[in-house]
């Protein structure tokens, strides 16, 4: 495991078939049962992460563009895309959970697809003109296939948002509170290579959650929303990952030490 714990490698991106299934059952309905405060507000149609989403990718598509086909990984409600669903024509969510699926967003109708267990994508090449994945493909086992089956139904052009954790968020062969049973981050070098090994250009690169579950936890009795769902926040974690970005360790059980950014978000073009 020490290959895994030190980020050279991505635990479970070689299993087998059998392994990817069983890992696919325990995940399929994972995130859906969990008790979180998220969940709870998403209820009410309150999407925590729309500013983050906004100021690290939204911001850097075209503002005159129009979006034909659009595809959003594990996007369950679709709430993700409020902020452009207007340049929607076409949107498809890719999500394994029944219970968190919608049946629109505003005015515009979710087409909803179950994922392939192998990770295939039922699209034709060149079918997507957008693709966002927030947060979800630390839940796949083998993340780098569906990375390149991603790439494969983007047209030219076309631009792929992605955040993900690129730390271990713990030791997953234990029981973590808040997380589901088999996630983990994404390493940075996996994730760029995996770029770097395909048509993708990144366009923007900036890294976000600098201690923000210390701040969430010291201002949950104040603030009515977790801080990482306001505006001012986002734009102070975004200068504080910026000058911490040099730190980033994947794998650390001293809590004292973590004082590095969380996640990755990268606005990709395929070329």
């Amino acid at each position: 495991m020490e290959d895994y714990f030190k980020g050279e490698k991505l635990y479970g991106d070689d299993f087998s078939l059998d392994k990817i299934t069983e890992w696919y059952k325990e995940e399929e309905e994972g995130y859906s049962k969990l008790e979180s405060r998220e969940l709870e507000l998403l209820d009410k149609g309150i999407y925590l992460y729309e500013n983050i989403n906004r100021i690290h990718g939204f911001k850097y598509l075209n503002k005159n563009k129009t979006y034909k086909n659009v595809l959003g990984i594990g996007s369950a409600t679709g709430h993700e895309f409020l902020p452009i669903i207007d340049k929607i024509e076409n949107l498809y969510i890719l999500e394994p959970s029944d219970k968190l699926q919608g049946q629109k967003i505003k005015d515009k109708r979710i087409n909803y697809v179950k994922p392939e267990i192998n990770g295939d994508l039922v699209f034709e090449d060149n079918f997507f003109d957008l693709v966002t994945s927030f947060g979800v493909l630390h839940h796949i086992p083998n993340a780098s296939h569906v990375i390149k089956e991603i790439n494969r139904v983007m047209n030219n052009n076309g631009v792929f948002l992605l955040r993900e954790p690129i730390v271990s968020m713990g030791d997953w062969r234990q029981p973590r509170y808040g997380l589901t049973k088999n996630e983990r981050g994404l390493p940075l070098q996996f994730l760029e290579k995996s770029i770097n090994d395909l048509s993708f250009k990144i366009i923007r690169k900036n890294y976000c959650f600098t201690m923000s579950s210390f701040f969430s936890r010291f201002t949950q009795n104040i603030l009515s929303k977790p801080i990482y769902a306001y505006k001012a926040y986002v734009i102070f974690d975004k200068y504080l990952s910026y000058m911490l970005k040099w730190n980033v360790k994947y794998h650390t059980e001293n809590k004292f030490k973590r004082l590095y950014p969380q996640s990755v978000f990268l606005v990709l073009e395929k070329t």
